[in-house]
């Protein structure tokens, strides 16, 4: 943990929930990288990754116009009517409407940051009053940052507590539970922020590593801790909380690569999007590259595809 973390209310959680062996998840995520995977297995994995995508911008440019046009790329994401559609698409608050109009009744899910994304450095109850903005404007989903100042501070019980009000305020909509593990720095201070969450959300809520925003995002290793902590979480308490690693993630090989982490830590029922999500938008372009290759044999070239942001 940084310096200025008081490591005995650390010391105190991790006694309850157990630390991490840091050496250990590093060598089973090496393994991932080593698996082979046969045509057939490779072309369902590659379809059910775009199944997963959260297709996201997150800019200070965003318009009405763009928010449009990656809600028809959301709905049809290749020309290949195999190719499914992805989980949500995801933009600021302001753009919830835009994204809800253009959506409509279909499947693709409706999400939106909230909390003072990325920093979450505003009041609660401003931070809370944006998530109530966004659900009344149609949002499904809520990505929330958690309240990483009380959690460095060793302010646990202040950190879950705000977790906890948004997640009454999100009533039935799902609510995904942002770490920003860059600043949580260590595997075992993402171990107890993940448990700090899952204590508090509803079955079928999410933890999510990052905003997109720092240095370092979604990792084999930092993935790999959260969902061996949602795998105790669910044996001790039967309580399933998904996933959702973001920003980093952009070739169809490393989703792979996430999705046998997936199935060998938590099986097959964690492979749905409503227990797993990707956010990072340039992945799903490359994904669709893949599963053109696996059909004709060959390559299409990158810019036949349109571009979106990676913020996420």
């Amino acid at each position: 943990m940084p310096a200025g973390t008081p490591q005995k209310a650390l010391s105190r959680l991790l006694g309850e929930i157990g630390s991490v062996d840091a050496v250990g998840v590093e060598e089973r995520v090496a393994k991932y990288a080593a698996r082979s995977i046969k045509t057939a297995s490779k072309v369902q994995g590659l379809k059910l990754a775009v199944s997963m995508v959260d297709l996201t911008t997150l800019e200070g440019k965003d318009t009405e116009e763009k928010v449009a046009s990656l809600c028809r790329k959301a709905l049809r994401p290749s020309d290949d009517p195999e190719v499914p559609q992805v989980a949500a698409v995801c933009i600021y608050p302001s753009m919830v409407r835009y994204a809800r109009k253009h959506l409509g009744r279909s499947p693709v899910r409706v999400a939106s940051v909230a909390t003072a994304f990325p920093s979450g450095q505003t009041p609660f109850r401003t931070r809370l009053a944006e998530v109530k903005a966004a659900l009344a404007d149609g949002a499904d989903e809520i990505d929330m940052v958690i309240n990483r100042g009380a959690f460095l501070a060793g302010e646990f019980g202040r950190a879950q507590d705000e977790i906890a009000a948004v997640a009454e305020a999100c009533g039935r909509a799902t609510l995904k539970v942002i770490l920003e593990v860059s600043e949580l720095e260590t595997y075992d201070a993402i171990r107890a922020a993940s448990f700090l969450a899952m204590r508090v959300v509803r079955p079928g809520d999410f933890i999510k590593t990052s905003t997109g925003k720092t240095s370092l995002n979604a990792t084999l290793g930092n993935n790999q801790v959260m969902i061996e902590a949602i795998r105790d979480f669910y044996l001790s308490t039967g309580v399933a909380v998904g996933m959702k690693p973001a920003g980093g993630i952009r070739s169809a090989k490393q989703a792979l690569q996430f999705l046998v982490a997936v199935k060998e830590t938590l099986g097959d029922a964690w492979l749905t999007n409503r227990r797993y999500r990707f956010g990072a938008s340039s992945l799903l372009n490359d994904l669709i590259r893949q599963l053109q290759k696996q059909k004709t044999g060959a390559y299409q070239a990158p810019y036949y595809f349109s571009e979106n942001s990676d913020s996420y």
